[in-house]
């Protein structure tokens, strides 16, 4: 990923666009073959003598056309004939979007692969289901990542869908008029560079298409966020249902020898806020001057490579790091066993209404267990096979029945099964 935004690839795709842009001249009888012989052969350039150049013209491109010429010589008068700068910068950065795309692509679909194969070995591994941090119904560790596998096959739509919207290239010059070219010649250009041409453009390439790019690495960052956030918490000791693979020879602490910290879950959780906050400077970039300022080109050269580099970095640390996820089903049947049955109160619930309780009134009756078996430390089923209130509708067989471990775990498979069928990973 990073060899995308080297100087030297930058330089290397400037050469390409402005060959090809005479290639094209040539096709449409603009300039002799020859010339472009000659071009072809002695085009050449270097990143230091760009960058002294640069020093002294404070033009990148001039710098650059500086550079190359001195090796073409007097041939070189058809090099960036009609185009202006951003042309070739603006066509070089389409370029490096969609091949970094391209990269993160194969890295969301990468770890789609590890998520799925994760949740089938999950699939009805029985946890507690959390929220506001607090015990609600079970699921099963296999749903949580599935729902994971699911958000990401929508990153990767979304990652599609942005490379193809900056896959784009312009060579329209100045304000987008063609005013010393032709769409014919933009046209030629773009396909010889695997890009279409902008419909329209002004100077430069309109950066909407850059913020949506920004901001589908920033959702897919958020998503990483998210995960590594929930690991995290089920790393915590009083819950440790699930850790992050601790190597021999690691250390966790400098002062406490005992540490297993979850410290890539938490640089990943640092590397989203980077992500994130760079798609709101790709945001500002979208409102320029007139046909165009260069305020959005010093953000681009620090947000770009950033956010492809750290996004690139992100998919595949989390990618190894589930792979290698420790996850402990017997920790996971303890916290589940910590509520007193509690959990189950919905289903107590749902079965007084059944016997023709209004909803109130159930609810009350089970609330009013359910607090007793908090403070007093009791299971629910217990305290709910003496309460007569409640016995009067149904029976303590019944109760017992409610509260089997084989009545929560068949219908939670049953859910489970319909819903990976759903999500497609049913087999």
């Amino acid at each position: 990923m990073a060899a995308i935004w080297t100087d030297e690839a930058k330089f290397q795709r400037w050469l390409d666009i402005e060959i090809a842009a005479v290639e094209a001249r040539v096709e449409a009888g603009f300039v002799p073959e020859e010339a472009l012989a000659v071009i072809k052969e002695k085009a050449a350039f270097n990143v230091d003598e760009i960058l002294e150049i640069e020093k002294e013209t404070k033009h990148d491109v001039i710098a650059f056309l500086t550079n190359v010429n001195r090796n073409v010589g007097p041939q070189s008068r058809y090099i960036h004939e009609g185009l202006t700068s951003s042309d070739v910068g603006d066509t070089c950065l389409a370029m490096q979007m969609r091949d970094a795309g391209k990269l993160l692509i194969k890295d969301i679909e990468s770890l789609v692969d590890v998520l799925a194969k994760r949740a089938k070995e999950f699939k009805y591994t029985l946890e507690m289901g959390r929220t506001h941090g607090i015990h609600a119904e079970p699921l099963t560790f296999g749903l949580k990542l599935l729902l994971w596998h699911q958000e990401m096959l929508r990153n990767l739509d979304r990652m599609k869908r942005a490379v193809e919207n900056v896959s784009f290239g312009k060579i329209s010059g100045a304000v987008g008029t063609y005013q010393h070219l032709s769409p014919d010649i933009e046209e030629a250009v773009c396909l010889k560079l695997g890009l279409k041409p902008a419909p329209i453009s002004t100077q430069v390439l309109q950066r909407d298409r850059h913020a949506e790019f920004q901001t589908t690495m920033a959702i897919a960052a958020a998503s990483i966020e998210k995960f590594s956030v929930e690991l995290r918490h089920l790393q915590r000791t009083e819950v440790r249902e699930a850790e992050e693979f601790f190597s021999k020879g690691q250390k966790g602490s400098s002062a406490m020898p005992h540490k297993r910290n979850p410290i890539t879950f938490e640089r990943l959780t640092g590397l989203a806020r980077i992500v994130r906050s760079n798609s709101i400077a790709a945001m500002e970039n979208v409102a320029l001057w007139h046909e165009r300022d260069i305020s959005h080109s010093s953000v681009e050269r620090v947000i770009m490579p950033d956010s492809t580099i750290a996004l690139c970095y992100m998919l595949r640390t989390f990618r190894n790091t589930i792979q290698d996820l420790l996850v402990y089903p017997e920790r996971m049947q303890e916290n589940f066993n910590t509520s007193y049955g509690l959990t189950l109160s919905q289903t107590l619930l749902l079965a007084l209404t059944g016997k023709g309780l209004t909803r109130e009134e159930a609810y009350k009756l089970v609330q009013r267990n359910a607090m007793q078996s908090w403070e007093n430390k009791v299971q629910l089923k217990e305290l709910v096979q003496q309460d007569e209130d409640i016995l009067k509708h149904v029976t303590a067989e019944e109760i017992e029945q409610l509260f089997s471990s084989e009545n929560i775990l068949g219908k939670l498979k049953k859910s489970v099964d319909i819903i990976f069928a759903r999500n497609g990973l049913d087999n």
